[in-house]
């Protein structure tokens, strides 16, 4: 909260002005029992605001030293050796240091070596602490873990055409659906680099004129028997393809999932 203001008191009386001295001393010693108990309003919240600043110094100071703690930082050791990325803390002002090269024999403590250390805040103690917890199951592979998920769910993307011309965007999901206004040449564009595996599913559908435009498809998908799939050219039917890489798509495969749908 705000702090409690302390009235103003009033013009103190003066013998250099006889005439109004009786009328501002009346009025000065009148100010003074309020001026008093705005002080003491004052001091009171000052000695709260104190007890405050002392209580969260103390959770801060614990929490700093559990984090130090989980950390595994020790003491630093004049003339010791030290690894990189190594965390110790400073017997000089006890701020935690990580170690930016290897070396030994130093003697200048971390807080005055910004050569060999970078002082690092609670929070990248705490971060330390994480990243050592998961290197350690990295090199160990003796940790198990049970996940239990209720749905997996994907991006869904309508594309449009233009120009007889419409693209799947690769980046922005994993199932989309186009519904056929002209004759439409398709790209597939940024897919994962080679190594990765990607997959989306494709939703076609006619327009309700049932006018039976047609789809050419990338050269680089590859359908069973060489054979793109004939799509279904009645009324608003929907057909359904399913396509699939892992090298850059420089190959996908495709496969009709569903025909006539609707």
């Amino acid at each position: 909260m705000a702090y409690p203001p302390i009235t103003t008191l009033p013009t103190p009386p003066s013998r250099q002005d006889p005439a109004n001295f009786a009328n501002e001393a009346d009025a000065f010693l009148g100010a003074l029992p309020t001026f008093s108990t705005d002080v003491n309003a004052a001091g009171a919240y000052i000695d709260g605001v104190g007890a405050q600043v002392t209580t969260d110094a103390v959770t801060a100071s614990a929490a700093a030293s559990a984090a130090v703690a989980a950390s595994g930082a020790t003491a630093w050791v004049s003339g010791g050796s030290y690894t990189l990325g190594q965390v110790v803390w400073s017997p000089l002002d006890l701020q935690t240091y990580r170690a930016k090269t290897a070396h030994s024999g130093v003697t200048t403590d971390p807080s005055a070596d910004a050569t060999n250390w970078v002082k690092i805040s609670v929070s990248n103690i705490e971060n330390n602490a994480l990243l050592n917890v998961v290197q350690t199951f990295t090199a160990s592979q003796t940790v198990s873990a049970e996940f239990t998920a209720t749905s997996y769910n994907e991006t869904f993307a309508a594309v449009t055409s233009t120009a007889n011309a419409a693209t799947i965007n690769c980046e922005t999901g994993n199932s989309f659906s186009h519904t056929l206004t002209e004759n439409t040449t398709f790209t597939f564009s940024n897919p994962p680099a080679t190594g990765t595996s990607y997959g989306f599913t494709l939703k076609i559908v006619q327009d309700a004129g049932a006018s039976g435009f047609t789809v050419t498809w990338p050269t680089s998908v590859d359908y069973a028997g060489a054979t793109a799939p004939t799509l279904t050219a009645t009324a608003s039917a929907v057909d359904v393809l399913v396509f699939y890489t892992h090298d850059g798509g420089t190959t996908w495969y495709g496969f009709l999932a569903g025909a006539a749908m609707a």
